[in-house]
């Protein structure tokens, strides 16, 4: 793939030059803005959400945060676009291609495609998304985008035959990507499933062949090594409530906090802190709320989830530094002289996060309060057992972690020759006119994680 022979100036602040015969045009000429809402209708229309993965349905059966009504969210059709024109920065996917008949929240603007190819124009904001590259239009402290702003702003484009090869080009591409990080993904969740069985065995079973005793319990029915202890947590426990604070109270800097959604977020190893699950509070909260401070070997767990499988997530705190509990969560304090970091990963096992998932209750959102925490067992095996669980459980997790952590690398660097691909196609960098698109099957992206589109939404959704 080679550059265009010729070039003309567009002077736009994140595109200097475009090819000689590509036409510019402005977003008003390409973009209807659509308005309707969906009103008492809502039933009729399948909910979406602007997600990493694009604009997808949403299962209301399976868990998740919603807004009492609906009424004020917006009809989205096949082939328009979405766009969440505020807090751009901090929006993990702002801009969407629907293949969906449906509605979205009043808080996107929701844009008809009309004398383009629509997935080129979707394909060029995905670029500008990509490197945050809007950023001379923003106004204000939400970093808005003024709706006139956008529909002035110029947009390099090729002809309709050519738009229609980069597309044929990038679908193509992104595809065999995509089909690459997929199998990567799925050798990293073989991965996980490998270590949680080895620390499900380590902390239930023990590392020795033992006699064995039964725990008849409906809530934990266990067999145990008949040596060691099992015990309520409120015998070894002490429980209290994290900062009564919303996302509105974090700040750029402050004193560290830990909430519901650090305690969620996929790089919680829930072994150990690590410097990106934290946040900030202002330090007048060091006067006010010290009791949500939480010392070095307390848990903070998730007071909510959005799903079962989240339900018993906690943060095991293994550094000295000063850390309050933040908003939906509870502190756990360990009273007693058990290795903590075996009881981190006793709080990881499936087997003991059974008790927490059979008291749950909840259809959207599930609760986790102080009194299912308190009800529930742990098992104590003999202090130097403890210490010899913990060594070997760091070792294997180590070993694996070592790996996934080479596949994340392999992932995203392909995420980052996707996104380049992309942004030099779209913007005439690299001529793709003459190349030959093979058959091949579409792979769609598939990216795990927190990904929701406008925060606004999940602000209505928890008010």
């Amino acid at each position: 793939m080679s550059a265009y022979a010729e070039y003309q100036d567009i002077n736009l602040p994140w595109l200097k030059a475009i090819p000689a015969h590509w036409e510019v045009r402005r977003n008003k000429n390409i973009f209807t803005e659509q308005k309707e809402i969906v009103g008492k209708k809502s039933s009729n229309y399948t909910l979406l959400s602007l997600t990493l993965n694009g604009i997808v349905p949403r299962d209301m059966d399976g868990g998740g945060k919603f807004p009492e009504s609906f009424d004020k969210y917006k009809i989205v059709r096949i082939g328009d676009m979405a766009f969440c024109l505020f807090d751009i920065d901090e929006t993990p996917r702002t801009v969407g291609l629907s293949g969906h008949d449906g509605m979205l929240t009043g808080a996107y603007t929701i844009m008809h495609v009309s004398n383009i190819n629509s997935r080129f124009i979707y394909y060029y904001y995905l670029a500008l998304d990509n490197g945050k590259m809007l950023k001379p239009l923003y106004s204000g402290l939400r970093k808005t985008i003024n709706i006139n702003t956008f529909q002035s702003t110029k947009v390099p484009v090729p002809p309709r035959d050519e738009q229609d090869q980069i597309v044929r080009f990038l679908d193509w591409k992104v595809s065999s990507i995509n089909k690459l990080i997929s199998n990567y993904r799925h050798q990293i969740a073989l991965l996980d499933e490998m270590k949680q069985q080895r620390i499900d065995k380590a902390v239930v079973k023990g590392l020795h062949e033992r006699s064995f005793i039964h725990n008849d319990d409906i809530r934990w029915d266990i067999d145990y090594p008949e040596h060691w202890q099992i015990r309520r947590i409120r015998e070894s426990f002490s429980f209290r409530k994290g900062l009564s604070i919303t996302k509105a109270n974090l700040e750029e800097t402050g004193i560290a906090v830990i909430s519901y959604g650090q305690i969620h977020s996929k790089k919680n190893s829930g072994v150990g802190l690590n410097e990106e699950l934290i946040r900030y509070v202002n330090k007048t909260y060091l006067t006010t709320n010290r009791s949500c401070l939480v010392e070095k070997g307390d848990f903070i767990f998730a007071d909510t989830s959005e799903d079962v499988s989240g339900c018993g997530n906690c943060a095991y705190v293994d550094q000295d530094d000063t850390i309050f509990a933040g908003y939906h969560s509870i502190i756990a304090h360990p009273a007693g002289s058990t290795n903590n970091k075996y009881l981190a990963y006793l709080f990881k096992s499936p087997t003991w996060r059974c008790q927490i998932r059979k008291k749950v209750n909840g259809v959207k959102v599930y609760s986790i309060t102080q009194a299912m925490l308190k009800d529930a067992f742990i098992l104590i095996p003999p202090a130097t057992e403890q210490e010899e669980i913990v060594r070997h459980l760091d070792e294997v997790c180590a070993k694996i972690d070592v790996i996934i952590k080479k596949m994340e690398e392999k992932i995203e660097n392909l995420q980052d020759l996707k996104i380049r691909l992309i942004a030099d196609t779209v913007t005439g960098k690299i001529d793709v006119r003459g190349i030959e698109i093979p058959e091949y099957e579409f792979v769609e992206e598939t990216i795990d994680g927190d990904s929701e589109g406008c925060e606004e939404e999940t602000e209505e959704q928890e008010d």
